[in-house]
């Protein structure tokens, strides 16, 4: 007689519990930055719409941000630590490679032993981890996840960069997921275009930095070709979103984009033609362009002030280097 596998089936819905987050501990406004890149404070507000970004000290690592993240939204989850099944971190800053700061960071918030992994998406990242938390439960694998973006951009910035150095901050923003009477999590459209995969990223490899053949890398970016492609490719990828979600711009209540440029932002909402009801994510203005932590850093301060969307669609797209994608309409605890 053959035997039958037993497959596990979790939950028909999911939902975000709640958010937590941590930023670096130093503002940096625009005037600390200008001189090695020859520019003015007025000159990156316009371009940017940056006005200050937060950066951490310098003994504090994307694992310390991660934890702290995760601790809040599992404290305001009212979920046990214990209960915690997965623990994904969406990073590109881990300061040892390996082990993933996801096995840290489950330790440290009292979840052990959670299955535990990073994810190297960049800006996309949180994106993806709410994508895979959302499967991991449906499928019944764990009963609840906590996904976090965290990054340490401050670690890889020459500030003598003028393409990028200025947008970068430091921060995580943590969610915890679960399972749901009603669906809370719509489908992920998600992708990549490597063979764009020089337009951003690092410059160098840290072999050739250990060779001695390049300086420490760091990041670098054409400018005009990621604005050119965030605003015209991502536009049609947050339409396929609200599409798979059944739902359209303006059922939204919020709109959370990854925060790499206020132009950009602008021109996503004019494109998408928002109406003036839905609230737009803008924590770039005083926070920076924090990568993989950006959405959830976002979402946690739209919530804080403006209380009014929570209960209601939000639709969240991350993009970046690699010219990897990802988005997703979610229901706001």
């Amino acid at each position: 007689m053959t035997a039958v596998l037993r497959q596990a089936q979790g939950p028909a819905h999911t939902r975000i519990y709640a958010y937590g987050a941590a930023r670096g501990e130093n503002v940096v406004p625009n005037d600390d930055l200008v001189g090695p890149i020859d520019s003015s404070d007025e000159w990156i507000r316009q371009r940017t719409g940056i006005i200050t970004r937060v950066r951490a000290a310098a003994d504090t690592t994307a694992i310390e941000l991660a934890t702290a993240a995760a601790a809040e939204a599992v404290e305001r989850s009212g979920v046990p630590a214990s209960d915690i099944g997965a623990v994904i971190v969406a990073t590109v800053t881990n300061p040892k490679q390996t082990p993933s700061v996801s096995a840290i960071v489950a330790d440290r918030i009292g979840a052990n032993p959670a299955a535990a992994y990073d994810v190297n998406a960049a800006c996309a990242g949180f994106a993806y981890g709410v994508a895979q938390a959302d499967a991991l439960v449906r499928a019944g694998v764990v009963r609840h996840a906590v996904v976090v973006g965290a990054e340490k951009l401050s670690d890889i910035v020459d500030p003598t960069d003028r393409s990028i150095s200025f947008l970068l901050g430091d921060g995580a923003g943590a969610v915890v997921i679960g399972p749901s009477d009603t669906p809370g999590i719509g489908p992920t459209v998600w992708g990549s275009d490597g063979s764009k995969s020089d337009a951003v990223g690092m410059n160098h490899t840290l072999v050739d930095f250990r060779e001695g053949r390049a300086p420490w890398p760091t990041l670098r970016q054409e400018g005009p070709t990621v604005f050119r492609w965030a605003v015209w490719e991502m536009v049609k990828v947050a339409r396929q979103a609200l599409e798979a979600a059944g739902v359209e711009a303006s059922d939204l209540a919020a709109f959370v984009p990854h925060q790499a440029n206020m132009r950009i932002i602008d021109e996503f909402a004019k494109q998408l033609g928002l109406p003036d009801t839905v609230v737009i994510g803008r924590d770039i203005a005083t926070t920076g362009n924090t990568s993989a932590a950006s959405i959830p850093l976002a979402t946690h301060r739209l919530l804080e002030e403006h209380p009014e969307v929570s209960g209601g669609l939000a639709l969240q797209i991350g993009f970046g280097a690699g010219l990897v994608y990802g988005a997703q309409v979610i229901v706001l605890p």
